[in-house]
């Protein structure tokens, strides 16, 4: 919850290859205080089935930056995984492209943040949602 002094964070994973939440993908925070400052880990969550995380930890007071880092790796590696089990001859033997995302924004005090990753497994976007 941000407050007058902090801001907030929420973000949600879509997977786009096949129109479904992501669950199960960690994500990591991390803030920093200025352009040049040094990045705080401040904790971490992994995906619901809805494909949020609903208990990233609060932003510290003066935070002006903000990374999340979504390991989309182990997720892609169970999913492709799943579909071998499933349909043993369409197995697709390419490495994750992307694996791993970082993304990086700027914050102001008192306002929420809520940013969604669009994923598949050749690319990805972002937005600054609601």
């Amino acid at each position: 919850m941000s407050t007058s002094t902090t801001a907030s964070v929420s973000t949600h994973i879509l997977d786009t290859s096949i129109g479904r939440p992501a669950e199960g993908v960690a994500v990591q925070l991390s803030a920093r205080s200025g352009q040049g400052g040094d990045w705080q880990a401040l904790g971490g969550s992994a995906t619901d089935a809805d494909g949020r995380c609903k208990d990233l930890p609060a932003l510290p007071e003066g935070t002006t930056h903000v990374r999340l880092d979504f390991a989309v790796e182990s997720y892609f590696e169970k999913k492709q995984a799943d579909a071998q089990q499933d349909a043993p001859a369409n197995r697709d033997s390419g490495a994750v492209f992307f694996p791993e995302v970082a993304i990086t924004f700027a914050v102001n005090p008192g306002e929420h943040y809520h940013v969604p990753l669009l994923l598949n497994p050749f690319g990805y976007s972002v937005y600054r949602g609601s």
